[in-house]
């Protein structure tokens, strides 16, 4: 297990993070051969774009709430530009999160909106359309002392995840039904409540995909893999062509079920339980 140290170089996504000091309990250890960037602020009223802006060596981002994110690939530089300041755990989660996407892209990384959770050794991917119930099922997740890997990015060199963040970030009715998270306040387009996570175990390699949609009762119903395909690049993190195509028809090739549950949170705790029974049955 592995948890932001005291000193030595630290990170997220398999980024390794300079320019971060009040935010490194939501760091991993970094590893020397991640690509390095630095981060900066400022605050100001950046000019209005329409569109993302993404080429070989530079990004612009926009940002939902006003503001860009500009990213150099070299040297490694992130600015974050916004009205008003933000603190450095924002930065770290959520606005880190679509850095780790193009960052990713330039170095031939999958990424998709999902998040990740690690059981037996094994890391499994969950993906979900906005109010899904994804962070809440990862939530679930972590208060039975399963290992959560991220909360929603999720960046894929070859077969391994990266770990994200250690935080999920809840909604007031989940955080209220789940007696859990340090109230934020409104953090990048919404209000926000804090799960922090414990440490991670990083290394691992990606076994499935859980797909998550609501229905009339708790069942798990395997996705064929023409439907994994299209599922898969409706969640791709970054809205460009993949660099190898062929990678992401390797991603969709590994198995994939729907875990498909009432909108009630009466279900939640039965809901949990399927998913780690599946897991736990379907053999490597």
């Amino acid at each position: 297990m592995s948890s932001a140290p005291q000193d030595g170089p630290v990170g997220a996504y398999g980024l390794r993070l300079d320019g971060i000091s009040e935010a490194r309990s939501l760091l991993v250890p970094a590893d020397s051969n991640w690509p390095r960037f630095h981060i900066g602020r400022e605050t100001g009223a950046p000019p209005w774009r329409e569109l993302d802006v993404v080429t070989d060596s530079d990004a612009q981002l926009m940002l939902q709430t006003g503001g860009e994110i500009r990213i150099v690939r070299e040297p490694g530089t992130v600015i974050f530009s916004t009205e008003q300041g933000v603190s450095e755990e924002a930065l770290v989660h959520p606005y880190l999160a679509p850095v780790a996407a193009v960052v990713g892209y330039w170095f031939e990384r999958e990424s998709f909106h999902a998040g990740a959770f690690v059981l037996d050794g094994n890391a499994w991917a969950v993906l979900g359309e906005r109010e899904s119930g994804k962070s809440t099922l990862l939530a679930s997740l972590a208060l039975r002392g399963i290992d959560i890997l991220s909360d929603d990015m999720l960046i894929l060199d070859g077969w391994r995840p990266f770990a994200g963040p250690r935080s999920i970030d809840l909604r007031a009715t989940a955080a209220q039904e789940l007696g859990v998270g340090q109230h934020l306040g409104v953090v990048g387009a919404r209000e926000r409540w804090r799960l922090q996570l414990g440490p991670t175990s990083g290394a691992t390699s990606l076994r499935g995909w859980i797909l998550l949609g609501w229905g009339s009762r708790i069942e798990t119903v395997r996705v064929e893999p023409h439907e994994r395909i299209v599922r898969l690049g409706a969640q791709r993190g970054v809205r460009l062509p993949p660099k190898d195509p062929a990678r992401l028809l390797d991603l969709a090739g590994l198995p994939a079920w729907e875990l498909r549950r009432p909108h009630d949170w009466n279900a939640l705790d039965a809901a949990t339980d399927a998913l780690i029974e599946l897991v736990r049955g379907h053999v490597p």
